[in-house]
């Protein structure tokens, strides 16, 4: 990426019809930790890799609480990811006092996309430099997992990763994609953290300081996994205890090298 005569504002196309400031709010997600997200028929985990800035300093909060049955994972700057999760809020509370009812995953994903491509058309603003990772589960169409990027494309997945090296978390994901359907919320979990892993530098690993676990699902509302039993779940990633259905096939013992 490099400056040029055609990226001084977003609504200026280059001859090569792109428009580059939101080539560069793409990179900005490219350039965040990894976050991934995964779903079966009856859950979605949300997992992030939060970084920190120096020794002394505490880590970046990467999963965000929108509603009971709605939590979303970031990539790219948090200020950016505060904004779009205060208004994200603010339309779920609004559907709850004029509907009485929760907010859709799919119309709120709709508004994101709606408010993030304003951004791409008018002189004098820039687009938002996050992507977002929306997981909820409906009363009636069950778990659904989103991911909502700079450019103003919202698409729903069964599993995702964005951030630094997520193409490497995104192989895991599509050699196991089969087995998240029918099992459960501790598997999907796990192989949620398999994938996370894949986007450590060689010398990094999962810890409960720079790992975040959020989870929504039937019977459960969005929570956050820390603690004793985010441990549990280190402690079983780090024996090479692999999850339900895939066994043969996952590394066992150390973490596999990621480029």
């Amino acid at each position: 990426m490099f400056r040029n005569q055609y990226d001084n504002d977003i609504s200026t196309w280059s001859p090569q019809g792109r428009l580059h400031q939101i080539e560069y709010a793409l990179e900005a997600v490219k350039q965040g930790s990894a976050s991934v997200g995964l779903r079966s028929n009856t859950h979605v985990v949300l997992l992030a890799l939060k970084r920190s800035s120096g020794e002394l300093a505490s880590h970046q909060q990467k999963l965000f609480r929108i509603d009971n049955h709605m939590g979303i994972a970031i990539a790219g700057l948090v200020s950016d990811a505060r904004v779009l999760s205060n208004f994200m809020r603010t339309e779920c509370m609004k559907s709850k006092m004029m509907y009485d009812r929760p907010m859709p995953g799919s119309r709120l994903v709709s508004l994101i996309g709606d408010k993030a491509q304003i951004n791409t058309q008018n002189y004098g603003r820039r687009p938002y430099g996050v992507g977002l990772l929306v997981g909820n589960y409906d009363e009636d169409t069950g778990p659904h997992l989103y991911e909502c990027l700079p450019n103003a494309n919202c698409l729903e997945y069964f599993a995702v990763s964005i951030g630094a090296k997520s193409q490497s978390a995104k192989t895991y994901l599509e050699k196991f994609a089969k087995d998240f359907g029918e099992i459960d919320v501790d598997a999907l979990i796990m192989h949620g953290l398999h994938a996370l892993r894949e986007t450590l530098q060689q010398d990094k690993e999962l810890n409960i300081n720079n790992c975040s676990i959020g989870v929504v699902g039937k019977g459960q509302d969005w929570h956050v996994v820390e603690g004793d039993r985010l441990k549990a779940y280190l402690d079983q990633l780090e024996s090479g205890v692999a999850p339900a259905a895939s066994a043969e096939d996952l590394p066992q013992g150390e973490a596999m090298d990621t480029e």
